[in-house]
């Protein structure tokens, strides 16, 4: 029978390759996902965390073998890993975006005391994608992605591919691929069950026989006609109900699972379709880094970006640039109904034959590892940016296309024109506008981001202009025929090289800041989304004169979703008619509202901004802006009450300086210092240079259940104080 054994305690760390010599009392303990270093959010060199470390960890067989093989499962790396087990060295893993596995069963002791040793490099070698060219990402380092024990039986399942298709006809097709071998050194002949279950209640039990060779490894297909009695309550999987079916493959002795969904994505040369309907895709792309931990974040925080990018910024579609990343994070794509655009490891550079042989393993890696979720609508089979390369590109598409063949392929480019070897020409269209498509379909794949980065406490004028570039272009998208949708560039700030970064390394491009924490244009984004999703009321402005030039604040832009507003300043009602700004946005869900003739004028005196949002007439929001804006209270607030005392787990803590209404303050540069009173760690900067009125530290847990308690302070406000429970 199979086991999966997390593998992710009692690791031991040493920042150098050392060998047996070096006793286990200099090393460090840690937990994976780990990062090679810790960092400030910014102001450090990519240098700091490029060298070779050691991990070890020493450990017993936690279940006797029992005739089965056992392998060593790694998620992620960065970036070459050479294993040890005993005496035993694998050859050099090259790569850090993708799994890799070892059979360690043949070097293991199985009654006594088993040594595991990695000398993780973690140097950006230019033998490796993406690296040969600088890069405009940091890749950090560690082992920042779980590993796992995994018994297998030798007559076993070696992956599924389950798919449907004909979706939307009284007769959908269910084809399920199951990848058998036989390791054995005699024939075997088995049953392929496939169960399918919607939740607790089995749907179908599928069987087809098979006989293998000794040896022999094949494919076998089932496939169901989904109509009868038993499929009368299929379900597709869409973007406001993502129903997942799972199912259950014997082979055996071996047993596996996945999750699948009923749906239908085609790019037709009009546009996007999702189960037989239009959907303009509208969404940002997302690098997997974070402050502090580099890539390292667990499953948690892998979650919650997709949340933030559905829930928050009301996105349809996220694009992994530039890199297949955690399944917990399209995991939760999967559940929440949030189209993924997923490629390969690159970013302009092409190296040589070896290094497009890796290139080519990651195409493998990457649709192998996630082809069964319904989320994924396309594979990027293009280095990012890169020029033609027409033999290379023939290979990435084929390759693509042999493993699933029910996703179209992309390839990111930055030129129009050039060889479309692909399916869908992806572009990314910095021209301030749409140019106009050279082939269809066509998806725009990035636009803005370096063409105007914003930092969150920036001048107001910037800060207002940065949304509104990204709403022209999204209600441009709207109107542009043969143009599926566009997908910004980017949901968050993130650390990059010093060819690509502000003065503190850091890429001001996201629509959020490193933290996750919004800029005006993220509320342009979440104001796009169905008010019975999300009600959006947002202020573009600090409502501070001395922030416009000649001391006039108009016009606001206010974000909303709301039927109509209200404007009140000092308390007085403004009789102007507030109607959204159509004529620069026609296309937009949602076109801003535009404020003008205020009558606010310098060194004139005026109250609080006061806006009410109205649904059906009934007032269902409110948004209020102080015009002293003194800093009156410190505020903690963590993502999550509770969180699991593993030693891994970790929740986001966000810290703001804000007015009466608990609004931000940009301009509000002050210390903050924190206490930690229980059994977690602080992981971020303490004491905090606060810059721009809010940031964001993480709480880790030990192991040990109980409250926690963390303080902050400054020496000008009252101790803030917030609660998080640990739970075994």
């Amino acid at each position: 029978m199979r086991l999966v054994i997390p593998f992710n305690h009692d690791w031991l760390f040493y920042p150098q390759p050392v060998g047996l010599e070096t006793p286990p009392s200099a090393f460090s303990w840690v937990t994976l996902p780990h990062t090679n270093k810790l960092f400030p959010h910014h102001n450090f060199d990519d240098a700091d965390y490029q060298f070779i470390s050691t991990y070890r960890k020493v450990f017993t067989l936690p279940q006797p073998r029992r005739g089965r093989r056992v392998f060593l499962d790694f998620e992620g790396a960065m970036l070459a890993a050479t294993v040890t087990i005993n005496d035993h060295t694998f050859p050099e893993h090259k790569g850090g975006f993708t799994p890799f596995s070892y059979d360690i069963t043949d070097y293991l002791h199985d009654d006594d005391e088993n040594l595991l040793t990695v000398h993780l490099d973690s140097r950006e070698r230019a033998d490796i994608p993406p690296f040969g060219h600088t890069v405009d990402y940091m890749v950090f380092g560690g082992i920042y992605r779980e590993v796992q024990l995994r018994y297998v039986d030798l007559a076993r399942i070696e992956g599924v591919f389950v798919y449907a298709h004909e979706v939307l006809t009284d007769a959908p097709k269910l084809q399920i691929d199951v990848d058998v071998w036989n390791q054995r050194d005699q024939e075997f002949a088995g049953v392929v069950k496939a169960t399918i279950y919607d939740g607790d209640q089995v749907i179908k039990t599928l069987l087809q026989s098979t006989t293998l060779a000794a040896g022999e490894r094949v494919n076998v297909s089932l496939s169901e006609i989904c109509q009868g009695a038993t499929w009368e309550s299929l379900q597709l999987w869409t973007l406001d109900q993502p129903h997942l079916y799972r199912i259950v493959i014997e082979f055996g002795d071996d047993q596996i699972s996945t999750h699948f969904g009923f749906r239908e994505a085609q790019f037709r040369n009009d546009g996007f379709y999702l189960n037989g309907k239009p959907l303009k895709l509208f969404g940002l792309n997302r690098h997997q880094n974070y402050p502090y931990i580099g890539a390292a974040a667990p499953a948690r925080l892998q979650r919650k970006d997709a949340e933030i990018l559905k829930y928050e910024l009301g996105c349809n579609i996220v694009r992994t640039s530039h890199y297949p990343q955690s399944r917990h994070f399209l995991d939760r794509c999967d559940e929440i109904g949030l189209l993924v655009f997923e490629e390969i490891p690159g970013w302009q550079h092409i190296g040589d034959s070896d290094w497009q042989n890796l290139s080519l393993r990651d195409v493998k890696a990457m649709i192998e590892r996630d082809r069964n979720h319904p989320s994924i609508i396309i594979w990027g089979v293009r280095i990012n940016e890169s020029f033609d390369e027409p033999d290379f590109y023939t290979k990435t598409n084929a390759l693509a296309r042999s493993l699933d063949p029910t996703r179209p392929t992309g390839g990111v480019r930055f030129f129009l024109g050039g060889d479309f070897l692909e399916d869908v020409y992806t572009f990314n269209d910095f021209s301030n506008g749409i140019l106009e498509p050279d082939h269809t379909p066509h998806l725009v794949t990035e636009f803005n981001g370096h063409m105007f980065p914003t930092k969150s406490y920036d001048n107001e004028e910037r800060l207002v202009e940065h949304a509104l570039r990204h709403a022209r272009i999204q209600s441009l998208q709207m109107s542009t025929g043969g143009v599926a949708g566009a997908i910004g560039w980017c949901a968050f700030d993130y650390n990059t090289h010093k060819e690509f970064g502000a003065g503190d390394r850091i890429c001001y491009h996201g629509v959020m800041d490193i933290f996750r924490l919004p800029k005006h244009a993220a509320y342009f984004y979440a104001s796009q989304q169905a008010p019975s999703q999300r009600v959006i009321l947002h202020a573009a402005t600090t409502w501070k004169l001395g922030d416009l030039k000649e001391g006039v604040i108009e016009p606001i832009y206010v974000f909303s979703n709301c039927d109509r507003i209200e404007v009140f300043i000092g308390g007085v009602q403004q009789l102007a008619q507030y109607t959204r700004d159509v004529q620069q946005f026609p296309n937009l869900p949602y076109a801003p509202f535009k404020l003008m003739n205020l009558g606010v004028l310098l060194a004139h005196p005026y109250g609080e901004l006061r806006i009410v949002g109205y649904l059906n007439d009934q007032a269902v929001a409110e948004c209020c802006i102080t015009q002293d804006a003194f800093p009156q209270r410190l505020t903690l607030q963590a993502d999550d009450a509770v969180i699991q005392a593993d030693g891994i787990d970790m929740t986001r803590i966000v810290f703001k300086i804000t007015d009466d209404y608990g609004t931000p303050l940009p301009y509000t540069h002050t210390v903050v210092t924190f206490e930690v009173e229980g059994e977690a760690d602080l992981i971020g900067e303490n004491p905090f240079a606060l810059v721009g009125g809010q940031a964001a530290v993480y709480l880790k847990a030990r192991f040990t259940p109980g409250p926690v308690r963390v303080r902050a302070k400054t020496p000008y406000h009252a101790l803030a104080e917030v609660l998080i429970v640990l739970q075994a």
